[in-house]
């Protein structure tokens, strides 16, 4: 029998200075039974560094030809693909042709082997842009993993500070490839 996802409760409060955008999002976050707590916090993150009204979370994992968050107009457009991890230079093709913007949010210790090998292919995607994530604080951020979550991301001049109860991680997230 397969496994099923395990629901996350998330109070997520961003206050982002650079985009002047302060919100508290209530998510219901399914993680994946192959998903890391690392991963889930990583989404996470990567929502609250996007956040909008109209950003959702989608079933990633668990659907082969979605995003793990996306945010669609009102018409149903497509205008923000977001992606964890290291996908293939044939999966960022393809989402830059179904979205008006795609980043892809990169961590782990072989991300700087996947861009040397992507980089070239990439440099085309004018709606494309790679960001990349240190191991380090990446694995910090996944001890902050509670089923029951309240985060707050204070946001400013590029850095990110995520907090929950009395822990705080510093993230700096790297531009390997800003979109035009």
């Amino acid at each position: 029998m397969a496994q099923k996802a395990t629901i996350y409760k998330v109070e997520l409060s961003v206050s982002d200075m650079d985009r002047h955008y302060y919100e508290t999002h209530k998510l219901t976050v399914a993680k994946h039974p192959s998903e890391t707590d690392e991963r889930l916090m990583i989404r996470i993150l990567a929502f609250a560094l996007n956040a909008d009204e109209t950003l959702e979370m989608t079933k990633g994992l668990s659907v082969d030809d979605e995003p793990d968050i996306w945010q669609k107009s009102l018409s149903g457009e497509l205008e923000l693909w977001v992606a964890l991890g290291l996908p293939s230079e044939k999966i960022i093709r393809q989402s830059c042709g179904k979205a008006d913007k795609v980043i892809v949010y990169s961590y782990g210790r072989t991300a700087e082997s996947w861009w040397d090998k992507i980089r070239n292919g990439t440099a085309r995607f004018d709606n494309l842009q790679i960001m990349n994530f240190s191991g380090n604080t990446t694995s910090e951020l996944g001890t902050m993993a509670n089923r029951t979550m309240k985060l707050q991301v204070n946001i400013q001049d590029g850095e990110v500070m995520v907090s929950a109860d009395d822990s705080i991680v510093y993230v700096t997230p790297v531009k390997w490839k800003d979109a035009a």
